[in-house]
């Protein structure tokens, strides 16, 4: 009876299995807010140590330059640059909450695609304009999803 019983029970837990894995490789089947390993909200956190490079306490100015005087708050730090909510109608929020956490992962996540210079390079590239910006962190929201 035990044999029959699982033989009957086997192809519905198989099946749930293989649904549970769809679901989580699909986006959009079941909706959840992303936090994964590598973004702004992950980082934001505190769920892990920030690399010794950066402290929670780093300002933008200092880590950046003083090229983003000009947009963002001398003051401003990294763990307050990750915790920003207004990247939808900012670009240069965006780009600097994006470029903040792309950074912290080029530090702490081997093989991450950009290197700490790469970011440095390309935020303050990106401060040109309204449409470089949102460009830019839509690329570096990319690595930062994708990031494991």
């Amino acid at each position: 009876m035990g044999s029959t019983l699982l033989n009957t029970l086997f192809p519905y837990l198989f099946i749930s299995l293989l649904l549970v894995a769809a679901a989580a490789h699909r986006p959009g089947f079941v909706y959840t807010r992303s936090r994964g390993r590598c973004t702004p909200q992950f980082w934001s956190g505190r769920r892990e140590a920030w690399p010794r490079m950066v402290p929670e306490t780093s300002t933008v100015s200092n880590v950046f330059g003083s090229r983003v005087y000009e947009r963002y708050r001398s003051d401003l730090t990294l763990m307050e640059a990750t915790a920003r909510n207004d990247e939808e109608k900012n670009p240069f929020g965006g780009l600097v909450k994006e470029g903040s956490a792309a950074l912290l992962n080029s530090y702490a996540r081997e093989g991450f695609p950009y290197k700490p210079w790469q970011v440095k390079t390309l935020v303050i590239q990106a401060l040109v304009s309204e449409a470089t910006a949102a460009s830019q962190a839509k690329q570096f929201s990319l690595a930062n999803q994708a990031c494991l």
